[in-house]
Formats: structure tokens, sequence, C-alpha cells
């Protein structure tokens, strides 16, 4: 039961941590342990559309299981620094880019060809949008979709299974520190390295807060992101979502001078829940195949949320608004544009009457019972803001599902090689804190394989 190397977790990272391994240094014994299912047996009840709420499955199948939460997702790869994670800042500005370029490299290798790229370097869309005090972030945007991200998953699954060793269904219960190495104690059996990565996604977060503070390892409270899902038909955004497909546009209101920002924009997508420790929230999806697409696109609207004293516990505080939602909705809520500038709920007649018609079978309600006054605020000013470079978005049947909630794990210190303080510990991906996407993700699993890889060869 010992190996040179252990993986905790088969999400973005992790198994871009296993991959690379075996580029560098194939002769190594690595194990890889994820406590959801394999990549055929991922199945949400909810998916069958007739139910609504969440079943509280003893491991959530949308955001565990081999992929992570990142399987599930429209397979977006923003190539950049400017948002998705601070990778850069660990590794040196262009280390990061090509990182990111090597991981959409491998992903065009397994599956993902044809997918096209975009850009918003040169687009005539920023310009628009500084001229309305909007600011429109550039990235490189390769999209494969949800359908064309689940053939790359299954590819790369068919590559590392008979290179690496995978245990599903098995969670790891303790970490400690060995003779020579680390002990990693499961439900089901006890295992040996002398490297350990620790690539447990968002949805670890307090599992990794709580071995980081059993092993000495320091972390720092992190922001939350607390929003809505918006969704409107597809012709309001198409000159935008054609021409660079995912626009990160970012807004300071006037009102209060916070930072509001869209988010993961699903051209001709579907609206989705997640499962986050327990908690009903919204996200969105979109297909690369035309006949899986529909008439409408969503993004989120996001406005980040930091504490200092005495309150630190950020996760906590966007968990207690989602708690919210679940409580009168019974999962997640929806809520016509017109109704909450109006100050009315949206019930099932209104609803009905809206001329953008809900992907999502959610629960009509008012969602200014759950968000607080200041973020609602900042929303609706957002909203009227995109109004002027998208006309229609401040339309009185423009959809808005709640709440949307981005969790980010508490940041944990390590450097410039993700290495912890007890050398051969490395913590990585989202579930470092570090990054916040699935390519800077990936990125971080190549960047720790190839320093894990080459120190190996000298044991």
């Amino acid at each position: 039961m010992k190996y040179d190397v252990i993986i905790v977790g088969a999400g973005a990272s992790g198994i871009f941590t296993a991959y690379e391994l075996i580029q560098v240094n194939p002769g190594l014994k690595v194990l890889m342990i994820e406590k959801g299912h394999a990549l055929s047996k991922r199945k949400c009840p909810i998916d069958n559309k007739k139910i609504k709420t969440c079943q509280n499955c003893k491991v959530c199948n949308i955001v565990n299981g081999f992929g992570g939460s990142g399987s599930m997702s429209d397979g977006k790869y923003n190539i950049t620094n400017n948002f998705g994670g601070d990778l850069f800042k660990y590794v040196g500005s262009q280390e990061a880019i090509e990182l990111m370029q090597y991981v959409d490299e491998v992903n065009l290798k397994m599956g993902g060809e044809g997918a096209k790229l975009y850009s918003t370097a040169n687009s005539q869309l920023k310009t628009q949008a500084l001229r309305n005090d909007l600011h429109l972030l550039d990235a490189q945007v390769r999209h494969f979709g949800t359908d064309r991200n689940m053939i790359i998953l299954s590819r790369m699954y068919d590559y590392l299974k008979d290179k690496t060793e995978i245990l599903f269904d098995t969670e790891v219960e303790d970490i400690s520190k060995g003779e020579g190495g680390f002990v990693v104690t499961t439900n089901q059996d006890e295992y040996k390295c002398s490297s350990l990565v620790l690539a447990t996604g968002r949805s670890g977060s307090k599992w990794i807060s709580s071995i980081c503070g059993k092993l000495g390892i320091k972390t720092q409270s992190n922001r939350v992101d607390i929003g809505v899902r918006v969704e409107l038909p597809a012709a309001i955004f198409a000159h935008i979502t054609d021409d660079v497909y995912e626009s990160k546009i970012v807004y300071r209101t006037k009102k209060y001078s916070d930072i509001v920002r869209t988010f993961c924009m699903n051209p001709y997508g579907e609206v989705v829940t997640e499962n986050t420790n327990g908690i009903m929230t919204v996200n969105g999806h979109s297909y690369a195949d035309p006949k899986l697409r529909t008439e409408n696109t969503n993004f989120a609207l996001l406005v980040s949320n930091n504490f200092t004293e005495p309150f630190k516990d950020s996760n906590e505080y966007g968990e207690s608004i989602a708690r919210l939602s679940n409580m009168l909705g019974g999962g997640v809520l929806v809520q016509r544009f017109g109704d909450l500038v109006t100050g009315r709920r949206t019930n099932e007649h209104r609803l009905a009457q809206s001329f953008t018609k809900p992907t999502l079978n959610a629960t009509p309600g008012d969602l200014s019972l759950v968000i607080p006054k200041r973020q609602l605020d900042d929303i609706i000013e957002m909203i009227y803001a995109l109004d002027k470079i998208a006309p229609g978005t401040a339309n009185e049947s423009t959809l808005l599902y709640g709440v949307e909630v981005k969790f980010y794990n508490s940041r944990v210190e390590v450097d410039s090689n993700l290495e912890t303080r007890l050398k051969g510990l490395y913590i990585l991906g989202d579930g470092s804190g570090v990054t916040h996407s699935l390519s800077q993700a990936s990125a971080s699993g190549v960047h720790v394989a190839r320093i894990i890889g080459r120190r190996q060869e000298y044991i």
C-alpha cells in the first residue's frame, strides 16, 4: 500500500496532475482517490426534469466524481491571468499562460478538436463597454460545451486508468505525517506515499480547512461572490456572444462603489442547479451540439464580498443566504426583473405570462426576501448598465434565478511550487484558494506534476 504519489480528488487539477506525472516520469506508482463515482455512474436525480428539489444524495454527483464539478459544466476554459485565479502570482505571468496553453493542447488532443477559440482582445465590444463605464476583461476562451467536455473526460479516463490506480467511492478521513512521507486513511484502508497532492476542489473546502488546521498549515479567509443567474432571449446578447462568446464584464456601482461582474455566460444554454455542502444553488450550461441548444442565454451577475474583523467566515455568509432561498422556495427561486423592480412577488401566473420561457423548473418567488438590499441594488444597477450595450437586458420578462453563490476556499499558505510547509505535501487547484477556474486549476496540476516528477527521479 506504498505509493510514490497519492492524489486526493479527481477533478480538473487532480486529473492533470496524474496525466502530467505519466509524461514526466511514467515509472511512478500513483494512486488517485475520489469520494465520488466513476464518470459513467454520475447522474443527478434532478436531471429527469420531474424533480426540482435536491434529493440530498450522500455524495453529490454534480460536484463529485471523476472530472469534479467541471465535468458537468459547459466546458469553458479561459486562458488569461485577468480572472479565474491568481496562479500567476506563484509561478509567474508567462509561465501561467504557457501552462494554460498546454492544458488547451491536451484537451484538443483528447477529443476537443474543432472547438472554437474566441478572443476579446480586439473586440469592438471593449470600446462600446468603456463608453458606458463597463470594463471587458481580455481573455482567450475555448468553449468545448458540456457534451464535448464529457468526451474529453472519458478519453482522459481511458488514458489514465491503466497507468494510474484510481479508487472511486472512497473518502479520505484523515491525513498524517509519517516516516518518509504521509499516511492517508480512508473509509476502506490506509495508504502511504512520499508525495501527497490534495486536489479536492471547491466542494472540499471545509475538509481542506480541517486538514490544514490539524497539520498546522496557515490559511487566510477568502471572498464569497453572491448574486443571481440572468436568463433572457439569446438574441439580446447574440452580437456579443457570437463574437467573443464569454464576456467578463466588470462594473463599479454608483450607489455603493461595489464591484459587480458577469460570470459564466452560456449562449443558447440552460439554467441548472448545483449542490454545495448540501445547499442548492444555481448555475448554467451550454452545449456544442446545435440540436441541444435553447433559445435563451444565461449568465451570472455576482457581487464580491470580503470580510474583516470580527467576522471572517465568508463561505458561511454565502451559505446562510443560499439557505434562505432553499427555505422559501424548496430550492432555487426565480423572479421576473419587472416584478423585482416594482416590488412584487413573481407567482405562477406572472411567470407564465413572461416572454422569456424558463429552462429550469424553479419556484416563482421574491428575491428581495433572500438577497441583502445592498447586493440586490448592485445587481439591479448592473442590469441597467448592461442594457446600454445589450438593449433588452432590462426587459420586464428577463428572469433572475437565485441564489448563485461562488464559494472560494480559504487561501492556503503555499510556496511557488504550491507546496506547503510540510515538504512533499502540495495543495492546488480551487481547493487551495489559488485558482477559481478549470483552466488555472488544470494548469496548477501540470505545474505540480512536473516538480514532483523531477524530484522523484532522484529519490
